[in-house]
């Protein structure tokens, strides 16, 4: 299985990384990439091998571009790892045919010693690029939305794979696929400022909404046919469906928005940025209810990566770069400090039947957390990034992704892990649950859709 080291050089999102290749991509001659295609790579379900796989290593935020060898140079890198022959000088035939040899001995070998595990039970392969969000209808657990690098976001049935409509081409990679509640309408937002409504059964847009200048996430109302969308230009758009209107523009980060959602009753509004800012707003006149900022120095002093609530919505709980977790409650009291990872944590979640938090590390790590006492109950561990964790309903389990092309399933309680699913060749970005936690649908930077059960 091909993976990607992305804990040692800083994992990067989706929409970092489209950025990034939007910037580096003149840089990339022809050449370069069919030289890239060259390498041995299995293909999972016969779906066609990624394009963007052979610049993802040097599309790492920060990092120095790779430089990638012609022919000659590689030629030129083998022979100064050895003897410089001089011209005209034998060759040790002798030492040719032991090399030969040895090598073809050692090709068998090599071919026995892989072995490609695929525990999917149906995937989606129309995507041509980078799958970066995955969406399962509330209503109908067959019905599934998948949005990526193409720019296309499609609806497929879960049972078969098969293409059910391809949505209309956005301008730019789809970063975020969202039902509503009631699974009637259906979001696809891009990063062309764009967010694209559907209405069940109908394959032609809704309604096209457009206002932020590049939007980061999505999120419908629990009870309603009403979505925000956080943008890039640090302003959240409140939208409304089925008047095809704006109802609100909320204002207040200084930074690009990361996070956000509606509270669990529909009440209020949550956001975070990279300006490590919290925010919770009153959606109907647009103002701040209470914010936590880097200003106060027990609060984050980065980047905000990622919230989650508690069930009745007293409790927020924020990730961030500066690898630690924060408990706040709604009263603009800041609860504690969960520290114990040792990179960027990109994934948060609080138990709906325990008092449990957890946090998803790039460091590979997941914590689980009493809320009670800030301590450590359980601590997991993924063979890369960890890039989303989701807890399930009703019952002690969690589920996680990570770029080491597997998904698996903990139990917070005994800290054993029930399920190992493989089939994935690339990093995956975004998986679903279904209503009963059965089954998951992931996707993947290597353009794949898999369910696993």
């Amino acid at each position: 299985m091909i993976t990607k080291n992305i804990q040692s050089q800083g994992y990067v999102k989706p929409r970092d990384r489209d950025i990034t290749m939007r910037s580096k991509q003149d840089e990339f001659s022809k050449t370069a990439r069919e030289a890239s295609t060259t390498k041995t790579k299995l293909t999972c379900r016969n779906a066609p091998p990624s394009p963007l796989l052979f610049i993802k290593s040097v599309l790492i935020q920060n990092a120095e571009q790779e430089h990638i060898l012609d022919t000659t140079e590689i030629e030129g890198e083998i022979m100064s790892e050895g003897e410089i022959m001089s011209e005209g000088e034998d060759f040790p035939i002798d030492d040719a045919e032991d090399i030969d040899d040895s090598t073809n001995a050692e090709e068998p070998q090599q071919q026995q010693d892989f072995v490609f595990e695929d525990d999917s039970v149906q995937g989606f392969f129309s995507h041509k690029g980078s799958v970066y969000t995955v969406a399962i209808n509330p209503k109908d657990d067959n019905i599934v939305a998948s949005g990526g690098g193409d720019d296309i976001a499609y609806v497929w049935a879960r049972d078969s794979g098969e293409a059910v409509f391809a949505l209309q081409k956005h301008k730019d990679s789809v970063i975020s696929v969202d039902f509503s509640s009631s699974g009637e309408y259906l979001a696809t937002a891009s990063m062309d400022g764009t967010v694209n409504v559907y209405k069940s059964g109908l394959d032609s847009v809704y309604h096209t909404f457009d206002g932020p200048d590049e939007i980061v996430w999505i999120d419908w109302h629990p009870h309603g046919n009403v979505f925000l969308a956080g943008a890039n230009d640090s302003s959240i758009w409140m939208f409304n469906a089925v008047s095809k209107s704006c109802m609100n523009v909320f204002y207040g980060h200084s930074a690009p928005l990361t996070c956000g959602q509606f509270t669990n009753s529909g009440k209020n509004i949550v956001s975070g940025a990279e300006d490590g800012s919290l925010h919770i707003w009153n959606p109907t006149n647009g103002s701040v209810i209470q914010k936590f900022t880097s200003n106060d120095k027990r609060f984050h002093q980065d980047a905000i990566t990622c919230i989650a609530l508690n069930s009745d919505d007293s409790i927020i709980l924020t990730g961030s770069v500066d690898n630690t977790a924060k408990l706040t409650h709604k009263n603009g009291t800041i609860l504690g400090s969960l520290e114990n990872h040792t990179d960027s944590i990109e994934s948060v979640g609080i138990s709906d039947t325990n008092n449990y938090a957890a946090t998803g590390s790039v460091d590979g790590s997941i914590c689980i957390w009493d809320i009670n006492t800030l301590r450590i109950r359980n601590t997991f561990r993924h063979d890369d990034a960890v890039t989303k964790i989701k807890w399930h309903k009703n019952a002690p389990l969690l589920t996680s992704i990570s770029s080491d092309c597997t998904a698996r399933v903990w139990d917070a309680r005994s800290g054993e892990c029930v399920r190992i699913w493989k089939g994935h060749q690339d990093a995956i970005l975004d998986f679903a649950l279904t209503q009963d936690c059965s089954s998951i649908v992931t996707a993947s930077d290597d353009n794949c859709c898999l369910v696993f059960a």
